[in-house]
């Protein structure tokens, strides 16, 4: 199933039910008094997470939802059915906008939450609550009231613990796919990754944690450039970020532009997201020529995050190693934050 993280849709919540203007007719009583049923409420929109889904993909196809209507009321006292409950299924990470003004109506994190977005209208009262001592006949109902209807925007942001940023082709896929039993579309050119991939990875002496390859990033990518602002915001979730360095396109006239150029655009996007723990992992020292050159980057970044790691997620040459510590670094994040 593609993968979308924006949709657009509209909802609806039901009409209330209108109101019964009814009087007792019964042989004995020809002229009873009001006996007219309430109307049923409508049925309220409800969003729910679950994890049988994880894309939007499914609003590309239906973009306009309905809550069913509440019944009428009936003479005899009898209060009419409430309209059913609409609920629209969304995946854990699922962010509800107003699309209007913007403003942020609910922020799903976990499995098998549920929110009301849209209430059902209420319906309205039957003639029997009209009746007074000077009107003991009222021949009126009250009309049941209209639904809610809305214009939403719906954004997914992954669930992840560890994300992978960088420039493209800086080797994410690939360490992904080594780190974890994730398998997304590798090759040798920039942009390979269209969509942010997850996987998990597993330790024996800790418990596992999710990774996220998140697709490269360029400069102005906080602007829209490149694949731009539509990624940065699938790391905002996550708690450590691996910064992926290839090691053998390094400028060597400025070894440290490919640090700065990422951090700057996260920096731009997110100062918060700028602020998140970072493990520099420079990547690719299988290429002829790499390691004098890793080295210094190495040297040069020391003073600016210590945490550096040199690796080939290609031949796996310092992935062990790597594995378990971010594997440490999450039991210390999991830990602070209980």
């Amino acid at each position: 199933m593609k993968f979308v993280d924006e949709a657009l849709i509209t909802i609806q919540s039901g009409d209330g039910g209108n109101g019964c203007a009814s009087f007792r007719r019964e042989k004995y009583t020809p002229k009873g008094g009001p006996n007219g049923g309430d109307g049923g409420r409508g049925g309220h929109v409800v969003f729910q997470t679950t994890s049988r889904t994880n894309t939007l993909y499914r609003f590309n196809f239906k973009k306009h939802f309905k809550a069913q209507r509440g019944a009428h009321g009936r003479g005899k006292n009898q209060s009419g059915k409430a309209g059913k409950d609409l609920v629209i299924e969304v995946p854990p990470g699922t962010l509800i906008r107003d699309a209007e003004s913007g403003q942020i109506l609910k922020d799903f994190v976990g499995n098998g939450e549920s929110f009301v977005v849209a209430r059902g209208g209420r319906g309205g009262l039957g003639n029997q609550h009209f009746a007074t001592p000077r009107n003991q006949a009222p021949r009126y109902a009250q009309k049941g009231e209209p639904g809610q209807t809305l214009a939403l925007k719906l954004e997914l942001k992954l669930l992840a613990d560890v994300g992978i940023i960088g420039l493209p082709n800086a080797g994410k896929s690939t360490l992904v796919s080594r780190l974890s039993s994730a398998r997304p579309k590798i090759a040798d050119y920039p942009f390979t990754t269209l969509t942010p991939c997850l996987g998990v990875v597993e330790t024996e002496k800790t418990d596992p944690f999710v990774i996220a390859d998140i697709p490269g990033l360029i400069e102005g990518a906080h602007g829209g450039m490149g694949l731009g602002i539509k990624f940065l915001k699938h790391v905002e979730r996550t708690r450590l970020l691996i910064h992926l360095i290839d090691a053998a396109v390094v400028p060597p006239e400025d070894l440290l532009r490919p640090y700065r150029v990422i951090n700057r655009e996260l920096e731009l996007f997110s100062p918060i997201l700028a602020q998140e723990p970072q493990v520099v992992v420079l990547n690719k020292i299988d290429k002829p020529g790499t390691r004098p050159l890793a080295d210094q980057v190495r040297q040069s970044l020391k003073e600016l995050n210590p945490d550096i790691w040199v690796i080939s997620a290609l031949t796996g040459e310092g992935l062990e190693p790597l594995r378990g510590h971010l594997a440490k670094l999450m039991e210390g994040i999991r830990r602070a934050a209980a």
